[in-house]
């Protein structure tokens, strides 16, 4: 087992610039227990995190990482857990954190808490053996799930489903234009799409990305890189367009996502990873009477309502987080460098 150990921003710089360093696990405070983490997942977050954001100022060092799976280690004085978690037991983590209290928070909006905070951005995360998490973050794990599966699911199956179901209320035969299909939160969607009764048309950049869309329940695939993305929307809708667009990627998509969608659709974005800013011609806004939703995570009930879900059919749940690769935890900077590599298909992981 690793001695106590984890990664750093001490200054922003390039993806993998992230600093190791040993250091002495906190006792939990009431209310929080600690973890000895067993593995955790990569997300866009945590390179944004490494680099800096335009912006945004971060409180320097911070240990990145939103994800994560461990067995709870210790647990704060008069600390009340959820259901299904014990001391030493495995779990994995909620990664949004709000006050509790607010008036948000009471209605179960905790994404909307004036102090929610995504771990290993705003508060430390999970590139670590051992985290300090509020033990109203902490999720049982399917009893047929590996650590590495736990620790891939939260973030992006929380996000595709607020976007979906809360957001663009997705209703049964309706088509969905799946951006980056073959990324973390694409892969989810694709397969909660199809869960829903939607009609998933995913965007990859590969004929690999492809063939593996095909699998997770893709009705159809675009290759971006050989066809036009709008075009072909039209030819396969009978030129009439799709009824929502998942949008996680920003400026580069933004006018075929515009382009896509139907007289009435639905853009829902959670991202903007090829840039943040883009223009638009308000008469098409208009005219075609588009709803643009944005959205940031999920309420954390959510994650409870996607486990019921997976329990009701343990040996063939209708999704599942896809891995793309498994590294070692001390193998962390050089994961960041292939997640922004884009090659891969679906989630990166490190196990401790």
């Amino acid at each position: 087992m690793l001695a106590p150990f984890r990664f750093r921003v001490n200054a922003h710089g390039s993806v993998g610039s992230v600093a190791g360093e040993s250091f002495e696990p906190e006792t939990p405070k009431p209310g929080w227990v600690r973890l000895r983490m067993k593995a955790m997942a990569l997300n866009h977050l945590d390179l944004w995190t490494t680099c800096g954001i335009e912006g945004v100022n971060l409180s320097l060092p911070i240990t990145p990482g939103c994800d994560g799976a461990g067995i709870v280690e210790s647990v704060g004085e008069g600390t009340t857990l959820p259901p299904g978690v014990e001391l030493g037991g495995s779990v994995m983590i909620a990664p949004g954190l709000s006050c509790g209290v607010c008036a948000s928070c009471l209605r179960g909006n905790d994404m909307l808490c004036r102090d929610y905070k995504v771990m290993g951005h705003l508060c430390d995360g999970t590139a670590a053996t051992h985290v300090l998490v509020p033990s109203a973050n902490l999720l049982p794990i399917p009893g047929n799930w590996d650590f590495e599966q736990a620790a891939a699911f939260p973030l992006v199956f929380l996000t595709a489903w607020e976007m979906l179901v809360h957001k663009a209320k997705l209703q049964p035969g309706e088509t969905v234009l799946v951006w980056g299909g073959g990324s973390g939160v694409g892969s989810a969607a694709i397969q909660l799409v199809k869960f829903l009764g939607g009609r998933p048309i995913a965007v990859v950049g590969n004929q690999m990305k492809a063939m593996k869309c095909w699998e997770l329940g893709a009705e159809h695939v675009i290759v971006r890189s050989t066809e036009d993305v709008a075009k072909k929307v039209k030819d396969l809708t009978q030129k009439r367009g799709v009824d929502i667009v998942f949008e996680h990627t920003g400026a580069a998509t933004w006018g075929a996502s515009v382009a896509a969608a139907t007289r009435g659709g639905r853009i829902v974005t959670c991202g903007a990873t090829t840039g943040r800013e883009t223009t638009m011609d308000l008469r098409t806004l208009f005219a075609k009477q588009l709803t643009i939703l944005g959205s940031y995570m999920g309420r954390r009930e959510h994650l409870w309502t996607l486990l019921d879900h997976v329990r009701r059919n343990p040996t063939n749940p209708p999704f599942r987080p896809v891995l793309d690769r498994v590294f070692d935890l001390m193998e962390y900077p050089q994961a960041q460098v292939h997640l922004e590599g884009g090659e891969g298909f679906g989630k990166v992981v490190c196990r401790m």
